[in-house]
């Protein structure tokens, strides 16, 4: 008798944590890793530029979600790339997250310090590897911190075109993705209940209003839409770029021919993305009890490319490659609350992205670009060295097979998943 009335007992105390522990929960944090005193600027292959000022601090920003006996962090960097072994040595630092399940995208603003140590033709590298280093440091600390701050949370999820003069295609005004995607978490009890903790902006385009070449440090549009999701009560805004290759760029273009590229434009363009992303979320219907599935597999690609070859023998930054000239990355599929998102190791060409997110299992699909690796453009085999116009992003790309290989993987881990609910 004394022992049931033990186990009785213990039965009360234990079942509401296990079904506590079964809750949706959330939070985010943010590092600021703006370089003092400020580092040359990258936007790509070169070297760097010097910067003698900035516009905006650089960010570290993680956004953490659990349910049940699963957990994920979402990451982003503004930065150009960041490549799977920087992204590793944070993932050493980071508590109570699988390796596996902690997504770290760039921005790919091109104005931020060289992440990957492209060599000159001298096979010297410029990148500060301290600095580097402090930023691996700075992202594990967010999500450490935003995995002691999780609590209760709900969901709301849209994907809708954002309208006005945000993005064109440089090589086709119209070829590109208008969707932009967004998650809010929403608390739902203590202090914060009802508020937002974090909204999360998915939307392909090249945050390149200022550029590398002006000794101009910063986040560039990416700045200013933090700034106007935070202030408008949107939690922590966290940018995930999507299938912007080949060339989304930001729409800055004047009506005599010319092109806006100072702050003010960065403002203009950043502010318009977050009102719209706001505006199509904003009517969204409460996901009360979201579902989180996390699958992660290794791909490889084959290096083709002379120049990305030069790159991956003679960077600082080394990543894991076969002997056979084979660069080996990260594939992740999440599906969060009735959402689905796909991760892309580069910048992969928008008909990339409009037939990948054509398949997946959802109709609100996301595509989290430049994620876990930045392996250059992604084309497709048709594409490789087709135009005059794809010599430069062929020739920057690991080789024709790689969009190939990619949508291969990709339709492959969305059959082997379940379907969002």
């Amino acid at each position: 008798m004394k022992a049931r009335i033990i186990l009785i007992l213990s039965l009360v105390f234990i079942i509401p944590q296990v079904m506590y522990a079964q809750h949706f929960r959330a939070a985010a944090a943010v590092r600021i890793i703006t370089p003092d005193p400020l580092l040359p600027v990258s936007g790509g292959i070169g070297t760097p530029k010097k910067a003698t000022e900035k516009n905006g601090d650089l960010y570290a920003r993680a956004l953490v979600l659990e349910k049940g006996n699963v957990r994920i962090a979402v990451v982003n960097i503004d930065n150009l790339g960041w490549p799977a072994a920087l992204g590793n040595k944070s993932r050493a630092l980071i508590k109570g997250i699988a390796p596996e399940n902690v997504l770290i995208g760039a921005t790919h603003t091109h104005s931020g310090p060289d992440a990957y140590g492209f060599p000159n033709e001298k096979g010297e590298s410029f990148a500060d590897l301290k600095y580097l280093d402090y930023c691996t440091k700075q992202i594990a600390d967010a999500v450490n911190e935003a995995v002691k701050n999780l609590e209760d949370a709900s969901l709301k999820i849209a994907v809708g075109e954002a309208k006005g003069k945000i993005a064109y295609n440089y090589y086709a005004d119209q070829l590109y993705d208008p969707r932009c995607g967004v998650i809010q978490a929403i608390a739902t009890s203590g202090a914060k209940k009802g508020k937002a903790i974090a909204t999360l902006v998915n939307y392909a385009v090249h945050p390149e209003v200022i550029g590398s070449g002006r000794g101009i440090l910063s986040p560039d549009l990416c700045g200013p839409l933090y700034d106007r999701i935070e202030t408008q009560g949107g939690g922590i805004a966290v940018f995930m770029n999507g299938a912007q290759g080949g060339m989304v760029t930001a729409d800055n273009r004047l009506e005599n021919g010319k092109e806006a590229s100072d702050w003010n434009e960065c403002k203009r363009i950043g502010e318009l993305l977050a009102d719209e992303a706001l505006r199509i979320v904003k009517d969204a219907p409460l996901q009360e009890d979201p579902q989180l599935y996390c699958a992660a597999k290794k791909i490889e690609f084959p290096v083709d490319s002379e120049i990305m070859r030069y790159i991956l023998k003679k960077s600082p930054i080394v990543n894991e490659i076969t002997g056979d000239n084979r660069v080996v990355t990260q594939l992740n599929l999440l599906n969060i609350g009735t959402a689905q998102v796909l991760s892309i190791p580069g910048e992969a060409l928008p008909n990339i992205g409009f037939y990948v997110k054509r398949h997946m299992s959802t109709k609100q699909p996301f595509l989290f670009g430049l994620t876990n690796d930045a392996f250059g453009y992604m084309l497709t085999k048709v594409d490789f060295q087709s135009f005059k116009r794809y010599d430069y992003v062929s020739r920057t790309s690991l080789g024709e097979m790689t969009g190939e290989i990619y949508i291969e993987q990709a339709l492959k881990l969305i059959q082997e998943s379940p379907k969002p609910q």
